[in-house]
């Protein structure tokens, strides 16, 4: 068995993982809120831990891992795209229209994931199906002198917890000067966050000892994990922008309400994804969806793809180019283990990248030896092991075999057409390759061409037909 070592947050080193059952590797990754479409930046994670949940069952055994994703399924968010629907005129109540918008939005996020070949975890949990867990978690949190009722809220004393910012690296009072947070007049200090707070009688809510009201975002995720992994267990993460506060607090209210249980033993988190060297946000118009994508025929293969071409603890910089050339290197992948059966096993060189700290850029540089050895059987096993060359994903590329025929046929009428100095139809047919998402690039040996990330058959259909090949 490969020892598997992955860069501990908690710590700032890169451990040896142990786990505290060898045969049953528990971890969980926080969800997605369920208001609208996954985001580029959400696959990332979800992208990470379905290496690593690939990983620990190739070490541990398939039934030796147990992996959980939650759903936030109760929040403002979405009890705002509820009240935007009654307003435009929807007949549905509030509560059914947050239901119709969250069982919606998880319906996408699996399609999005589903697409990207990202496995669907043990157990998804939603948060509004363990209220009682959390409502349970804040009253043992207010009987052990960790949290305090305020005008019908439940807020965590952060004071009380000595190893709160252990995590992010900083002091609580580096953090009231640091960062902007809600003041309230009810909090004894500024950095006390919500455990429960009421709800208006419009809005979800649930009875509780404090009236009726709505869990605060942290400590569901405590509560999720508690009832399916335990109050102890291996591995937890999520992206680093949820480090502070979300991370640092579900330490503080899990380790609280479990003394002694250790929470999560290794805490891994994704750094952040730019679009072309730049944040993705709204305002640069540079932010899209995992569906933007699939929907303008980028492969969820190609996706996937990019993303573990950069290790998850630097940036990772989305860019056409980068998409174009994935979808190149995939197709030649797949033309070389056609009709292959897979190797026993993945490469020593790959499982060796992935134990060290999850490499999947050196994974993936194994991959390219792997194929320029010619070695498909090996290339598949391993490709496999990534995610990558699955049976079901290559639909685009089978796409793109039919399309080199046709190809090739327009080219050679290009050639004929200069040759008889036709040049208005060598032109036609240069500009529609570039219009079907074809790139041409004459060179010595002979024009050489790829499939880029918008390809369009049906406009190269067309070409073909105009110019009769």
């Amino acid at each position: 068995m490969v020892q598997i070592r992955l860069t501990n947050t908690r710590t700032r080193r890169k451990e040896d993982l142990v786990p505290i059952d060898p045969a049953n590797v528990r971890l969980y990754l926080c969800g997605p809120t369920v208001y609208d479409r996954a985001h580029l930046g959400n696959a990332r994670p979800v992208l990470v831990f379905d290496l690593l949940v690939r990983l620990l069952r190739y070490e541990y055994g398939h039934g030796a891992v147990t992996y959980v994703r939650n759903f936030t399924d109760v929040d403002d968010k979405i009890n705002a795209e509820a009240q935007r629907r009654k307003a435009l005129g929807s007949p549905l109540s509030l509560e059914a229209l947050v239901t119709e918008r969250t069982e919606e939005t998880i319906a996408w996020y699996h399609a999005d994931m589903d697409a990207l070949g990202a496995l669907r975890p043990d157990h998804e949990p939603r948060a509004t199906e363990y209220i009682v867990q959390m409502i349970e978690m804040t009253r043992d949190l207010i009987a052990r002198g960790h949290a305090y009722e305020a005008e019908g809220h439940v807020l965590f004393d952060v004071r009380s917890f000595p190893d709160y910012g252990k995590l992010s690296g900083r002091s609580v009072d580096d953090m009231i000067a640091g960062a902007r947070v809600e003041v309230a007049p009810f909090k004894r200090d500024p950095m006390d966050f919500v455990l429960w707070k009421p709800s208006t009688g419009d809005l979800p809510g649930w009875d509780s000892p404090w009236g009726r009201g709505r869990p605060g975002w942290h400590i569901e995720c405590s509560a999720m994990s508690a009832a399916l992994l335990g109050p102890h267990f291996d591995i937890h993460g999520g992206g680093i922008d949820l480090q502070f506060p979300h991370h640092e607090n579900e330490i503080a209210q899990s380790c609280c309400a479990h003394p002694g249980a250790g929470f999560a033993n290794v805490w891994l988190h994704n750094e952040m994804l730019q679009v072309e060297g730049k944040k993705m946000s709204k305002s640069l118009g540079n932010f899209f969806t995992v569906r933007d994508l699939l929907d303008r025929g980028v492969p969820g293969e190609v996706i996937r793809f990019v993303m573990l071409s950069t290790h998850y603890r630097k940036p990772m910089d989305w860019t056409e180019a980068k998409a174009a050339e994935a979808e190149a290197v995939l197709r030649r992948w797949r033309g070389l283990v056609a009709g292959v059966e897979p190797a026993p096993a993945p490469a020593p060189a790959v499982i060796a990248a992935l134990a060290d700290d999850l490499n999947s850029a050196g994974a993936i540089a194994a991959l390219h030896e792997l194929a320029a050895q010619g070695d498909g059987a090996g290339l598949l096993a391993s490709a496999r092991m990534l995610g990558l060359l699955l049976p079901g994903m290559g639909e685009w590329a089978e796409a793109g075999d039919a399309a080199a025929a046709q190809i090739e046929a327009l080219l050679a009428a290009r050639l004929e057409a200069r040759k008889s100095r036709d040049f208005a139809r060598a032109d036609a047919i240069r500009d529609g390759f570039a219009a079907a998402g074809v790139e041409v690039k004459d060179t010595p040996a002979g024009p050489e061409w790829a499939l880029a990330a918008g390809f369009d058959p049906a406009r190269l259909a067309d070409l073909a037909r105009t110019h009769g090949t």
